[in-house]
């Protein structure tokens, strides 16, 4: 048999690795506390699961959905105005995906051709560069530096690859670094991108995870933003609907409508349910938002105090479900401190090198799990040994 080439840009890699070391620990009878996947735990608002629910219920919701119902993109809009301050047409600024993984994966295929550049940041969640590949690209990748805060610096991008890109991805609150960007950032961008005639994708999937009573706007809010792109947004970690896959592409009319070409041409739409709980969500009451965010940095609190209790001394991040941080200085390598954890104390995490090249020396660590899981973790580790160095 032949396969497509394409196919060499992708690999199971680490995370293949780091299963079968969780399968053969489980088999065992050994525990595993698994913090690598950014799998939320939280479930929705009773109401959200209602109206899923009762929607599920009727059996006229089983037809296509074909296209977004009127009320889920006027629902949209208006949440865009009351959270963001972001004026947005809803027939056509607006479209759903199912998830932002799906988006984050497809929308290359209506905007670059064969051999065009893209810019994706590094690190950088994996589909930020899957994606472009996908649709046969070449990327170029901008550094996200501890030193600058894990801020791309555009000026260090040189003349003849701006010249070249035409569409370029970012996200702020980052994943994996958990960074945010200041306000002149995104004026920096915007300009950028108008001069060099790029496509900006923004990610926003994270604009509710922030913490220490800070707050996290929209790229579109910005002067410009909407003549040159377009933002994601997710109702996975916000809403506990990660499983329901249920994201929007908001912003540049003509971007947006593009995507909508091309996804009539490759599903027939979100499961009404699934639409009638989007439109709960984002419409409904929101106390549940702060209670999420409060559980988030409640477990980051406990992670990195109890680390650093440990010797393993983290960073607090500011945003985000994740954690995002060196690797003990007596590992080589964030893959070799990776399988130490998961090996010698049932503990998963991801490898910052699966992130991309500038991604070795870190691991990941999500979120993802109660109290009562996460002392065990840190118990595990401890009595592992492998923070002191031999």
């Amino acid at each position: 048999m032949k396969f497509a080439k394409r196919m060499d840009h992708f690999s199971e890699g680490i995370f293949t690795k780091l299963l079968d070391i969780k399968r053969l620990r489980l088999e065992r009878g050994q525990p595993v506390i698994d913090l690598s996947v950014g799998t939320p735990n939280i479930p929705p608002a009773p109401h959200i699961m209602n109206a899923l629910c009762e929607a599920a219920a009727d059996p006229a919701n089983y037809i296509y959905a074909v296209n977004d119902q009127s009320e889920l993109l006027h629902a949209a809009s208006d949440w865009y105005k009351e959270r963001y301050q972001v004026e947005l047409d809803p027939q056509t600024e607006i479209c759903s995906l199912l998830g932002s993984q799906e988006g984050l994966a497809h929308i290359s295929l209506s905007i670059v051709d064969e051999g065009d550049l893209v810019l994706v940041p590094d690190p950088c969640y994996p589909v930020f560069a899957d994606g472009p590949l996908l649709a046969g690209a070449e990327l170029y990748y901008m550094p996200q530096k501890e030193e600058n805060n894990y801020v791309i610096q555009l000026h260090e991008i040189p003349e003849a690859v701006a010249e070249r890109a035409k569409f370029m991805l970012v996200s702020y609150p980052n994943n994996p670094t958990t960074a945010m960007a200041p306000d002149s950032f995104y004026e920096e961008l915007i300009a950028f991108a108008k001069k060099y005639s790029i496509i900006v994708l923004h990610d926003n999937a994270y604009s509710e995870l922030v913490f220490d009573g800070k707050t996290c706007g929209s790229f579109l809010a910005y002067p410009g933003a909407m003549d040159v792109g377009i933002e994601f947004n997710s109702l996975s970690k916000t809403y506990g609907l990660a499983g329901a896959r249920i994201g929007f592409c908001l912003g540049n009319a003509n971007v947006v409508s593009m995507l909508k070409k091309l996804k009539s041409n490759m599903d027939y739409g979100m499961f009404i349910p699934i639409q009638r709980a989007a439109i709960a969500a984002i419409t409904g009451d929101q106390t549940d938002v702060g209670r999420v965010r409060a559980i988030y940095e409640e477990r980051r609190d406990m992670l990195c105090e109890g680390f650093a209790k440990l010797g393993w001394l983290i960073h607090k991040p500011e945003a985000t479900m994740f954690i995002w941080t060196r690797i003990p200085a007596h590992y080589d390598t964030s893959e070799q401190f990776a399988t130490d954890l998961v090996t010698k104390a049932g503990v998963i995490v991801t490898p910052g090198s699966a992130f991309g090249p500038s991604g070795e020396g870190y691991v990941r660590l999500a979120l993802v799990q109660d109290f009562e899981q996460l002392q065990q973790a840190l118990g595990a580790v401890r009595d592992s040994g492998i923070l002191m160095a031999d």
